[in-house]
């Protein structure tokens, strides 16, 4: 039986770029069968990238089993992975976010996470020489992970090393990395055919700040201006969505890539008190712009309080 692969529901860039990179080392370098699978629908970036680089949509799966051998990748937050995934054979992590705890194994493991803005650099670390071995679609799977999670390294995640990796990468595949960025951040920012409630749960994460049960949302685009132009309706929707997924609000973050900063829906006393308490700003409507804030990871969630 082949160990399945996978990262974060909701899947961006990363959580579906890394699953196929590293299912691909485990078969073809390690000899170990494996199958990257994916939590959900990718995004419209990821979606372009898999188009891209001519690499197939993984399986979509929505649990796992007690029989499933597993390697994570993007999280180790079980809020993030399938009900079940205390049950599976855990074989391995691999990720870039804050340890959070609760996944519970049942004999040792392999664990990496490392203070770096993407897995895929890890993955490439990680698999030393064995990358020169890697296809071209493997290679340009990695360096598209890399400049989405760094956002074309306007991202504060972003490290020198993240960087040097992404240039080898472009310099082996011959891509020019701006051209790239444009055309995944052009995609990203596609979001016309998405409901509101599909919007807010396109790239989310569930937090618990000051005992509020907060699903925190972060778009990311070089359009913003197609989004707030939705700000009632999605305002109106985040507590359809908060009742549905057990929270007490929806946060909204829009980043806007090419400002660089990000733009928070306000649609109550709650938010608002949590914007001013988080940003030290002063909320006189109903959205606020937050300059330089742009990483969910690195600025939004360690900032945030009641």
């Amino acid at each position: 039986m082949s160990t399945l692969v996978f990262g974060h529901k909701s899947p961006d860039t990363d959580s579906t770029g890394s699953p196929i990179i590293w299912a691909w080392y485990l078969s073809e370098v390690k000899g170990t069968p494996a199958k990257p699978v994916l939590l959900g629908e990718p995004n419209t970036e990821a979606a372009f990238v898999l188009r891209h680089w001519g690499l197939e949509k993984p399986a979509i799966i929505s649990d796992v089993t007690a029989e499933d051998k597993v390697v994570i990748v993007d999280t180790n937050n079980p809020a993030e992975l399938p009900p079940s995934i205390n049950d599976a054979q855990i074989q391995g992590i691999i990720d870039h976010h804050l340890l959070v705890g609760g996944i519970k194994t049942k004999s040792p493991i392999d664990i990496t996470i490392r203070p770096l803005a993407c897995t895929a650099t890890i993955m490439h670390d990680l698999m030393g020489d064995a990358v020169q071995q890697a296809p071209k679609a493997i290679k340009g799977a990695m360096l598209s992970c890399i400049l989405s999670d760094t956002l074309e390294f306007r991202s504060p995640t972003t490290t020198a090393h993240d960087r040097a990796v992404a240039e080898k990468l472009a310099a082996e595949l011959g891509v020019d990395l701006g051209e790239l960025a444009t055309r995944m951040f052009e995609a990203k920012s596609d979001v016309s055919a998405f409901s509101d409630a599909e919007l807010l749960r396109m790239d989310s994460k569930e937090y618990t700040v000051a005992g509020k049960e907060l699903r925190v949302s972060v778009l990311e685009t070089t359009a913003p201006k197609i989004v707030l132009d939705r700000k009632d309706s999605l305002m109106r929707s985040m507590v359809d969505v908060a009742k549905e997924d057990g929270a007490d609000q929806v946060l909204l973050f829009v980043v806007d890539i090419l400002k660089e900063e990000a733009t928070l829906l306000v649609p109550n006393d709650l938010v608002k008190q949590i914007a001013e308490a988080s940003f030290g700003c002063t909320v006189t409507g109903d959205t606020v712009v937050l300059p330089g804030i742009m990483s969910r990871k690195k600025q939004i969630i360690p900032a945030l309080k009641l």
